[in-house]
């Protein structure tokens, strides 16, 4: 008889809970409230990496900027050697502007859908090749997505020969970044060193890589983002 009492007050009891856990990981591990507004702008300062970091533990987890506009810097190439933390950085983005709160501080424009295409799988019972569920995601990030996502492709074209790979890449990341076909937000991470000549030549797209530092054999990975292409992986 007094069920709907009963399931009212557990439903306002668990949305009290929520909001308490999130409070409390927010003072402890230092995350800010971002200013959330219609401006189409992601712009964060110091972001991390929740779960990276936390799982670091000892390690020093290297905070980075981001700025992301509908105009400037609506698509960001991302070159730089394996194992640098392009990856990370862009999921961080990603899981910064879906929590809107793990940075120093943050302002961030309402997304409408964030896509991701990475990694490498298949799908051989359902007769589809790495290349093919790689295309089959492409292709459906490039239909459903709008100006107000944003877009995170990690090394589009990888499944595929060389030439052919680094035209399906080019040819997404012109999609991406032209407003007149598409025109969302796009971090795209690439070996594909060829594709950083299109910052001079598409508007809105800009060059980013991951700082190293080399003494004499040995590769000391940085972890920051800086502005320029990387001339080898």
């Amino acid at each position: 008889a007094e069920s709907v009492r009963i399931q009212r007050a557990a439903g306002l009891i668990a949305e009290l809970d929520t909001l308490c856990s999130l409070a409390s990981v927010a003072v402890n591990n230092n995350y800010c409230r971002p200013s959330v507004d219609d401006s189409g702008v992601i712009e964060i300062h110091d972001g991390r990496h929740p779960v990276v970091e936390r799982v670091l533990k000892d390690a020093l987890f290297v905070p980075n900027d981001t700025y992301m506009g509908e105009r400037e810097d609506r698509a960001a190439i991302i070159t730089g050697p394996n194992m640098a933390g392009k990856s990370t950085y862009m999921r961080q983005v990603a899981l910064i502007t879906l929590m809107a709160q793990i940075a120093k501080s943050a302002r961030i424009g309402v997304v409408d859908r964030i896509f991701t295409r990475i990694g490498a799988s298949d799908d051989l019972a359902g007769g589809q090749s790495t290349f093919m569920v790689e295309m089959t995601e492409v292709s459906e990030i490039l239909h459903q997505a709008t100006p107000r996502s944003l877009l995170i492709l990690d090394e589009i074209g990888r499944g595929t020969s060389t030439f052919d790979g680094m035209s399906i890449a080019r040819a997404v990341l012109e999609f991406c970044a032209d407003p007149k076909r598409l025109g969302a937000k796009t971090l795209f991470a690439t070996h594909y060193h060829e594709l950083t000549e299109l910052e001079g030549i598409l508007p809105g797209v800009k060059n980013y890589s991951i700082s190293i530092k080399k003494r004499g054999d040995e590769l000391i990975f940085l972890r920051k983002i800086v502005p320029g292409g990387a001339d080898r992986s």
